[in-house]
C-alpha cells in the first residue's frame, strides 16, 4: 500500500473526528437551548440520509444498496440507534473531555465481546491491557469521590459496550455487506422510529436552534462518511490512534464554549484507558490480518 493513500486514510480520520468532535459540541449547544435528546436524534439522522445517498450515487452507485440481510441490518439499526441515545446522553449529562474519554473503552470491551461471544482467543497480554484499561475508567471516574456523575459514567461505559457489540455486527455484516451498503441501511432505518418518537417531543424553537440542529445532522453525517472512507485508504490499524485526537477537541471546545477544563483524574486517566487501547489494537495487528471494518455509529 502506498504512502499516499495512508496519508489520505488518516487525513480522513483526523477529520472524521474533527467532525464528530464539532458535533459532539453541537450537542451541548441545543440542549441547552431546549433542544430535548430525541429531537437531537432525529435531526443528526434526518440530515445524515440524503447525504448517504448521494455519496452512494455519485460512488459506487445506488444499485449497492441491493442486501440478502435486511434481518441483520434491522438488528445493526435497533443497536445503533440505542447506542446512539446512550452516546448522546453522556455527551449531554457529562463535560465533553470526560465523555469522550469514556468512550476510549470500546477497544476494552470490544476485546471482551471477542472472546465472550466470537470465541475469538484472547491472550493475558490483552487481558491485562484490558485490567488496564479499567483501572483507567476508574482514576477518570474516581468512584465514591463526588466530583464526577456516577449516572453520567455508566451512561458513558454503556455508550462504549454498545459501540462495541455494534463493532461486532459491523464484522459480521461485513463479510458480505459494503461499508456504504451498512451506512446506508442504518440511517435509513433508523429514521422512522426516530421520527415517531419525534412526533411525541417536538418542541417549536427559534431559527438559530433549528440551524444548530441541521448543523449538527449534516456535519454528523460528514464525519460518519470520512470515517468510512478513511478505510478505503489505510489498515484499522493505521488509522484507530487517529481516534484519540477527539480528546483534543473536546478541550478546546469544552473551554472556548462552556469554559470547563478536564479534571486532574480525567488528565492522568485519559493517557492510561488510551495506551491500553492502542495496545490491543497494536496487539490484534500482531495476531491476524487486518480487515477493514466501520466503527461508526
Amino acid at each position: 500500500m502506498s504512502s499516499d493513500r495512508i496519508l489520505t486514510g488518516i487525513g480522513l480520520r483526523l477529520f472524521a473526528i474533527a467532525s464528530l468532535a464539532t458535533m459532539a459540541a453541537l450537542i451541548k449547544l441545543v440542549e441547552a437551548r431546549g433542544a430535548s435528546l430525541i429531537e437531537i436524534l432525529f435531526y443528526r439522522q434526518l440530515f445524515a440520509v440524503p447525504l448517504v445517498t448521494a455519496w452512494l450515487a455519485i460512488g459506487p452507485g445506488l444499485a449497492t444498496i441491493r442486501t440478502d440481510r435486511i434481518g441483520a441490518h434491522i438488528g445493526r439499526s435497533v443497536v445503533g440507534v440505542i447506542g446512539m441515545v446512550f452516546n448522546f446522553g453522556a455527551i449531554v449529562l457529562l463535560p465533553l473531555a470526560e465523555a469522550t474519554t469514556l468512550q476510549f473503552t470500546v477497544p476494552i470491551f470490544a476485546t471482551i465481546l471477542g472472546a465472550l461471544v466470537l470465541r475469538e482467543s484472547v491472550g493475558w497480554h490483552r487481558w491485562v491491557a484490558v485490567a488496564v484499561g479499567f483501572a483507567g475508567v476508574l482514576i477518570v471516574a474516581q468512584p465514591g469521590d463526588g466530583h464526577f456523575p456516577l449516572y453520567g459514567t455508566m451512561v458513558g461505559l454503556t455508550a462504549a459496550f454498545l459501540v462495541a457489540i455494534i463493532a461486532i455486527q459491523l464484522r459480521q455484516l461485513g463479510r458480505t455487506e459494503s461499508a456504504g451498503t451498512t451506512v446506508f441501511w442504518f440511517s435509513t432505518l433508523s429514521l422512522p422510529p426516530l421520527f415517531i418518537a419525534y412526533c411525541f417531543v417536538a418542541e417549536p424553537h427559534d431559527l438559530a436552534t433549528f440551524a444548530l440542529l441541521a448543523s449538527l445532522g449534516v456535519i454528523g453525517g460528514i464525519g460518519q462518511l470520512a470515517l468510512t472512507a478513511s478505510l478505503r485508504f489505510a489498515p484499522v490499524s493505521t488509522v484507530v490512534p487517529m481516534d484519540y485526537s477527539s480528546l483534543v477537541w473536546a478541550t478546546v471546545y469544552g473551554w472556548l464554549l462552556f469554559a470547563v477544563l478536564p479534571t486532574p483524574a480525567t488528565w492522568l486517566g485519559a493517557p492510561v484507558i488510551i495506551a491500553s487501547g492502542l495496545y490491543i489494537v497494536w496487539r490484534e495487528r500482531m495476531r491476524h490480518q487486518e480487515k477493514p471494518v466501520e466503527p461508526s455509529l
